[in-house]
């Protein structure tokens, strides 16, 4: 029995890449440094901001040291809290799917390696009827791809359903091999997107065994 579905949120449930790399492309720019590509922000992505700004920054400026890594990172955060609702809409699809995941009674959670602010003021702006809870990076937990933030996920979500929620009823569905990962080293089944930030090959190759390519694919996949 499936009961509970945790999702990541970039590139599964939201299509989060133009605020992303505009936030970047202001950072770079305000230290001074070249841009950077949309295709190569959506390669960088997947592993967390401080990640995505430090491949960013080696990309365009191999010599930069930590210092000015660092600098760009904290515009970066600034601007992007700002920002990350001006062009961020969930894929066509989701929304439907989610209606349906609460009209099935499955309990959701999204666990994400953005911001935590950002992350709350997406779900609370997108998905607050549909989803239970949302969890971000915050100095507390660790960062995907270790299991601390889909076990804490687990573990609010059997306080707030009044039972504990065994793993074998739980399903992760993200879209990079971050999240395959993360599903791995939770113990959790994983179902990977292909409409988000990797293509299905790189999926496959990264140990991707269910992949899905519309939203409305997934309650078959359990139901």
């Amino acid at each position: 029995m499936v009961s509970t579905l945790i999702f990541d949120l970039d590139g599964t449930l939201m299509n989060t890449l133009d605020d992303l790399h505009d936030s970047v492309c202001y950072a770079l720019q305000q230290v001074g440094m070249p841009l950077l590509d949309k295709k190569d922000t959506r390669r960088f992505l997947g592993n967390g901001i401080a990640n995505l700004v430090a491949k960013s920054v080696t990309h365009v400026a191999p010599m930069a040291d930590d210092a000015l890594k660092a600098r760009t990172l904290e515009i970066f955060r600034a601007y992007y809290v700002k920002h990350s609702m001006d062009k961020t809409l969930p894929y066509e699809g989701v929304l439907p799917m989610l209606a349906e995941c609460k009209r099935h009674g499955l309990f959701t959670a999204i666990v994400s390696n953005k911001l935590d602010p950002a992350v709350k003021d997406l779900h609370k702006m997108f998905f607050a009827d549909y989803i239970d809870i949302a969890i971000g990076e915050t100095p507390a937990v660790k960062r995907k791809p270790a299991p601390d933030m889909v076990n804490e996920a687990i573990r609010q979500l059997s306080l707030l359903h009044g039972r504990e929620i065994p793993k074998s009823e739980c399903i992760y569905i993200g879209d990079s091999e971050v999240d395959i990962q993360t599903a791995r080293n939770a113990g959790l089944e994983c179902i990977a997107v292909s409409w988000g930030f990797r293509d299905r090959d790189w999926l496959v190759k990264s140990g991707a065994t269910i992949i899905i390519d519309r939203p409305d694919e997934l309650l078959t996949r359990f139901t």
